[in-house]
């Protein structure tokens, strides 16, 4: 069931918001394996519940969210709720007030069942958490489920939720998303604000949610999204209608598919199910066009520089406790303290560069499509994938195709696609502040396998 489809059953008093918390609740359980939580708010959800029946009965309708279940990846703050991010040293953290995407989403009447599990500091793709175990992938427990918000999208792809909220500073919605079989958005820089989350960069962070259909993420995402003057990087743009279907959305329109970097070092069952996407899109009105995209090579080693500099920044306070941290997460944050300040301000004057680079496109695309990952979900303490005979760092291999976006501020989306055995994720990629467009666009393109 969709959130689409639970809020008009809602609605229509076929169940009740209780009962999809218990059908929730339920499901956690029967999925312990897959440790996808850190923390179960089984009293709080209750007690939502039954608020957001009392509304609904009265004619006090909140919006489409009312009464659905969701979580929270454990970076976002909850009053009187720890927030551990996933690390030893915020174990047993208790925030003293909400992040805005919770007050957002609470406002919603949307119920909260928990804090899902996540790399550690949010930094890394794996999900092999040495504090709190490895969370498993729901299409095959013995792979991992992407990273960092892996949690998040193992709740959402085995049904313990219908949404569930992420972030992404190199591609940490998308590549769950892409791994697990389901959908996830990365927004505009400044679309959603980032009050009252635990950040892992200062530049590159973005909050979006994890759902269950490229429309799914559109509701959430009009509840969540909006200026917030708490955020120094929130954006005034005005707000569009993110979660409307858009039967006709490539009539006319532009696909740009690019013909560098994209199409190389994939895997055959990505390449023939990104394949069978962009023939489904060019039948339903898409007019498909080759383009060369700049320097996305370029730009993740831009990306990679910046977030080793800020994130060993932010975590300066804490370097003293190293015993604290997970080797791989150590590691890192001392390459950061490593680096000469003259390469990340030269990363940040690059980063602008390509931005204006990127901004040419849009006069010859209205979006972009691209694979989400060129690999599929790798097994679970593996160091490193098999790509054309040849071997490729995990970590490197799976955030090569998103990473970029995140430097360059652009909204996108990976939804799942028709593959041969594990999930695939198709990458649209759109210009500022096209939200509205790119979901449409995903769900066209899809919209056989989003039912």
């Amino acid at each position: 069931m969709t959130i689409v489809e639970a809020a008009a059953a809602l609605r229509a008093r076929k169940v009740s918001a209780e009962e999809l918390v218990r059908e929730s609740l339920r499901t956690i359980e029967a999925n312990e394996r897959l440790n996808a939580f850190i923390t179960v708010t089984e009293n709080l959800a209750l007690a939502q519940a039954r608020r957001a029946d009392e509304e609904i009965a009265r004619g006090d309708d909140r919006g489409p969210l009312h009464g659905i279940p969701y979580a929270l990846k454990d970076v976002f703050s909850t009053k009187g709720i720890r927030t551990t991010c996933g690390s030893k040293i915020f174990a047993e953290h208790i925030p003293d007030h909400d992040s805005a995407v919770y007050e957002k989403l609470t406002q919603a009447g949307a119920v909260l069942m928990g804090k899902t599990g996540l790399q550690e500091f949010a930094y890394g793709i794996t999900c092999n958490n040495p504090h709190y175990g490895a969370i498993r992938n729901p299409r095959d427990p013995s792979r991992i489920p992407g990273g960092s918000s892996g949690g998040s999208a193992a709740a959402v792809a085995s049904g313990m939720v219908f949404f569930a909220m992420g972030s992404d500073t190199g591609g940490s919605i998308r590549i769950p998303a892409a791994f697990c079989g389901c959908a996830g958005i990365k927004p505009t820089t400044g679309r959603v604000s980032r009050y009252g989350v635990m950040p892992l960069d200062f530049s590159l962070d973005h909050m979006g949610p994890l759902a269950r259909t490229a429309q799914d993420t559109g509701i959430v995402l009009h509840a969540i999204a909006g200026f917030d003057s708490r955020d120094d990087t929130s954006s005034r743009q005005p707000l569009a209608e993110y979660g409307a279907p858009a039967p006709h959305a490539f009539q006319g329109r532009r696909v740009g598919v690019p013909d560098n970097f994209y199409n190389e070092r994939l895997v055959p069952e990505v390449s023939r199910a990104f394949q069978a996407a962009l023939k489904a899109a060019e039948s339903a009105g898409a007019r498909l066009v080759p383009i060369r995209v700049p320097n996305p090579a370029e730009i993740n080693a831009v990306s990679r520089m910046i977030l080793l500099a800020e994130a060993s920044a932010l975590m300066e306070p804490y370097l003293h406790r190293r015993s604290d941290f997970g080797a791989d997460v150590l590691a890192l944050l001392d390459q950061g303290r490593l680096l000469p300040a003259t390469d990340y301000v030269n990363a940040q004057r690059l980063r602008r560069l390509f931005q204006k680079e990127w901004a040419r496109l849009w006069n010859d695309v209205d979006c972009i499509f691209t694979p989400t990952a060129p690999i599929t979900a790798p097994e679970i303490g593996a160091a490193s994938v098999d790509i054309d005979g040849a071997p490729e760092d995990v970590r490197l291999a799976s955030t090569r195709y998103v990473r970029a976006i995140n430097v360059l501020g652009l909204p996108a989306i990976s939804v799942p696609l028709q593959g041969e055995g594990l999930p695939v994720g198709l990458q649209v990629i759109g210009k500022p502040f096209a939200e509205a467009e790119i979901i449409g666009f995903a769900a066209a393109a899809i919209s056989p396998q989003e039912h």
